[in-house]
């Protein structure tokens, strides 16, 4: 049987390399994804490798839309057919501040990571998925990782949080159209969760977790959404697709 492969973007830190870790304790190939051939990415793949998995190291922009395919192509050849794509890879903002003075250029620079090259990327593995035959015993699935901005409003990341709205209804999107061909498609909204990119502000948001801002009252881990990928990715929550699956502790429950 053909072996499960999963690209996964922004994998060579944070949420992207736990990920990455998890879906090869599963068994899956991997392919690492970074915007440049350079020692993070390398040490990536070391550390996916050690799990005993096939991995490549896939060094592109995703931003870069005209080129998906052809990165797709050179994936496929290295570890064999994809069977999964989590999309990842994100950016903040420029600076924090008011609405009304968000620039264009960090307008775009969030739309062009975090939307456009979701929504594209997507479209590029479901052709290519959808112009081959597949083998129906293995689970084919696009994980979106968009955010608790998605639907709750940071009103000093703006443009970040229009941005993850828009990766979010991309997935309902794809998931209404591939559902009949057997491919299933998730979005994942972590909340608190201690990264690199979240490291400025995450001992303010630790305490207010503790303080209840989030049920479980702590903030998340890397390793955790990466587990929630990899259980989704591996088919273990069947007869599900368009899902939205809150990575929050609780924070986005309605309360009183």
């Amino acid at each position: 049987m053909t072996m499960q492969a999963a690209l996964v973007t922004g994998s060579s830190r944070g949420i992207g390399l736990a990920t990455a870790v998890e879906l090869a304790r599963e068994g899956f190939a991997i392919a690492i994804n970074g915007p440049a051939e350079d020692d993070e990415l390398a040490a990536a793949v070391e550390t996916v490798r050690a799990e005993g998995v096939p991995v490549v190291a896939a060094a592109f922009d995703v931003s870069e839309v005209g080129a998906h395919g052809g990165h797709l192509a050179a994936i496929e050849a290295a570890i064999g057919p994809l069977t999964t794509l989590v999309n990842n890879a994100g950016v903040g903002v420029m600076s924090r501040g008011d609405p009304l003075d968000v620039s264009e250029e960090s307008y775009d620079r969030c739309q062009a990571v975090n939307a456009k090259a979701v929504f594209f990327l997507c479209q590029a593995f479901s052709r290519q998925l959808l112009a081959r035959d597949r083998d129906g015993d293995l689970f084919h699935s696009i994980v979106n990782v968009t955010s608790s901005n998605a639907a709750a409003v940071s009103v000093a990341r703006s443009e970040y949080c229009a941005s993850k709205a828009s990766a979010a209804m991309t997935t309902q999107a794809f998931a209404v159209r591939l559902g009949g061909e057997g491919i299933h498609v998730y979005d994942i909204r972590p909340g608190l969760i201690e990264t690199a990119m979240t490291t400025p502000v995450i001992e303010h948001y630790r305490q207010r977790a503790e303080d209840g801002l989030t049920v479980l009252p702590r903030v998340g881990h890397s390793w955790e959404v990466g587990r929630i990928i990899a259980s989704l990715a591996s088919g273990k929550v069947p007869y599900t697709t368009g899902q939205v699956i809150a990575a929050d502790g609780g924070m986005l429950i309605p309360r009183f």
